[in-house]
């Protein structure tokens, strides 16, 4: 019997239960997670960025948790000597267009409290040499880091501290029983008085396990990027950022320097036919069937389909793909690029086509169901995990830890 069981190994999941633990030291707490490693998913096939948190509507939860996330990710990584680098980035205008649009972002960063700093372009080439841009705006406090490293440390800390972690075990059934959430497994039956769904990509499916509707279906968007070849890395040096469309929910190709040393460009953002489909050719017909008939994704799409088009384009055309990374830096030729990893955005959608653009924590009667946690879900994880933490009520024969 637990008192707290968590559904999801990725970072979100992770960091849960390291808060709960935190918060309950004496609680027995359980980690269920289908693969067979942590971070399987978004939290390993990401960009390994640090956000700042300048783009996210001032007072919403992405807002202030990357916020505070961004300063307690770095202090983490210090604390237990996880390589990561503080570099900043750059977000640059390279159309006249785009400099209301770089001026709106500008004033968002200062409402949500972020250290940043107007630049012109002659600036910009101080920083980033080969870019070509009329202004930008430099983010001080932007970092990158592996966050598996950071999800095998989240893993063993929670080992540490007493809790019970199961790879290769996937959740089938939830039933709620008079002794308690009962947890049905491709490796058994566990039992817990309370649950907190982190499946990310599934979490709409596993709340609906748990007699919860959160009113929202994920459907899933990939992102593809490609590496510029080692030869080639000189040309970046921090990372790289284009003006978002501030109708369309994506940030635009852009290059982030990995913590490894490498380059990569991207991401494209594709709807996939597969939840966890990471190529072109993954197909799941219960994936396929669900994205394809929800009302919802029409509707996002209708509004959405100049922009959505080009997505597509870029995906099977590298020379597309290429001529909007040379909007950046021009001297990038196809040659440079080699094709490598690509992430899955698991991005929860309503009925009425609208995008869920905050993180989402549904309330079931005993369990709490994270059902929109994309990025930037990673920056934040360790404050996500505490307000998590904070609405876990207090089993009776616990009490909470002070300080």
């Amino acid at each position: 019997m637990f008192d707290v069981a968590i559904i999801g190994g990725g970072i979100v999941g992770l960091s849960a239960a390291m808060a709960v633990g935190q918060r309950y030291p004496d609680a027995k707490i359980l980690v269920l997670e289908k693969e067979s490693d942590w971070a399987a998913h978004q939290t390993g096939n990401n960009s390994g960025v640090i956000h700042s948190g300048i783009y996210y509507k001032p007072g919403s939860f992405k807002a202030k948790f990357c916020r505070e996330g961004c300063r307690s990710m770095v202090a983490f990584c210090q604390e237990h000597n996880i390589a990561h680098e503080v570099c900043g980035k750059v977000i640059v205008a390279t159309e006249p267009q785009e400099l209301p649009l770089l001026e709106n972002l500008y004033q968002r960063g200062l409402a949500n409290g972020i250290e940043i700093a107007r630049i012109s372009g002659e600036e910009v080439k101080e920083i980033e040499p080969h870019v070509s841009c009329l202004a930008g705006i430099r983010v001080y406090s932007t970092g990158i880091v592996d966050y598996r490293q950071v999800c095998q440390k989240y893993a063993q800390l929670i080992c540490d501290r007493g809790g019970e972690l199961h790879l290769n075990t996937r959740v089938e059934k939830i039933l709620e029983t008079p002794q308690g959430e009962v947890l049905e497994t491709n490796q058994g039956t566990f039992t817990a008085n309370f649950v907190i769904n982190c499946a990310g990509l599934h979490s709409d499916r596993v709340a609906r396990l748990g007699r919860v509707n959160p009113q929202a279906k994920i459907v899933p968007f990939r992102g593809e990027y490609y590496e510029l070849k080692p030869e080639k890395r000189y040309l970046v040096k921090h990372l790289i950022y284009p003006v978002p469309n501030p109708n369309f929910p994506f940030l635009g190709v852009h290059f982030t320097r990995m913590i490894d040393g490498s380059v990569h460009a991207g991401p494209n953002a594709v709807l996939s036919f597969k939840r966890e489909g990471y190529k072109k050719t993954d197909f799941d017909l219960r994936d396929f069937l669900e994205t394809m008939t929800y009302p919802g994704l029409w509707k996002l799409a209708a509004k959405h389909a100049d922009e959505g088009i080009k997505e597509i384009v870029r995906s099977f055309s590298k020379a597309a793909f290429v001529r909007s990374l040379q909007q950046l830096i021009p001297e990038v030729q196809s040659d440079d690029l080699i094709p490598t990893h690509a992430g899955v955005r698991a991005q929860a959608l309503m009925d009425d086509g609208k995008l869920v653009d905050d993180f989402l924590i549904v309330e079931g009667r005993n369990a709490l169901h994270v059902c929109n946690a994309p990025s930037p879900a990673a920056t934040s994880s360790l404050e996500i995990g505490k307000a998590i933490a904070e609405r876990v009520p207090a089993p009776r024969h616990l009490k909470i830890a002070v300080g």
